[in-house]
């Protein structure tokens, strides 16, 4: 876990006593001496992809903020972020604005300010049609699956072996257009799983943080499902 004093001069005393959340209140000291995460949840702004299957990632890391009390309001660094500790580590939380294609301009940007080991401390929520409706599937590397908000993540970090959360939304019915699927809200009768498949995406960010990815990957991973490997996520 890195130490977060290279930096303090950004995020200093003044900087911690403001932070929302569970921070509220923390001595700086403190503040000072726990690890960092970098959470990112993959979606496109604005109401027009509100609730939309792209979106997924917005919608389990504002469940997990309202969860630990934590408002993402802050416009910085191509997205919109919130501050707090989660499991005793420091977190920042991010909501790309760049749009899908351009997510790593936000993740890239986030990830040098903040001089975070995105090898160990960056988690990215995202979609993925592969794997069925409400079933999780996390892993600590491995490439885009055609999903561009992850592959332009890979592009900008020179690498792909960062954790990823991707939350199942279930393929595409036959003759639908991929962008459309993506792109389109979730039926009325998927709405309640996907509900409680972001709030057990939560849980294993959670875990994460507490425990390493390999036992959120034991907890969570659903093996049980009909989840293609060789399956794109996404063509947009």
């Amino acid at each position: 876990m890195i130490s977060v004093e290279s930096h303090a001069a950004g995020i200093g005393k003044a900087h911690a006593e403001k932070l929302p959340g569970r921070v509220a209140g923390a001595a700086t000291s403190k503040w000072l001496e726990v690890g960092m995460y970098i959470v990112v949840g993959l979606g496109n702004p604005g109401k027009d992809y509100d609730d939309t299957r792209h979106n997924i990632g917005f919608a389990v890391l504002e469940k997990l903020a309202a969860q630990e009390n934590i408002s993402i309001l802050e416009k910085r660094h191509k997205a919109v972020i919130g501050k707090g500790i989660v499991e005793g580590e420091k977190c920042i939380f991010a909501k790309p604005q760049t749009y899908m294609n351009l997510s790593g301009e936000c993740v890239r940007e986030l990830v040098d300010y903040y001089k975070v080991d995105e090898r160990e401390n960056l988690i990215v929520i995202s979609d993925d049609v592969s794997v069925e409706p409400g079933m999780l599937r996390i892993r600590k590397k491995g490439s885009a699956g055609g999903h561009n908000g992850l592959k332009n993540i890979i592009a900008r970090l020179g690498h792909d072996g960062f954790i990823r959360v991707k939350v199942g939304v279930g393929e595409k019915p036959p003759g639908w257009d991929l962008a459309d699927y993506v792109l389109g809200r979730f039926r009325p009768g998927e709405r309640g799983t996907m509900d409680e498949a972001a709030g057990r995406a939560a849980d294993a960010v959670r875990m994460i943080m507490a425990k390493g990815a390999d036992a959120a990957m034991n907890r969570f991973n659903n093996t049980g499902g009909t989840a293609r490997e060789d399956a794109p996520a996404s063509d947009i």
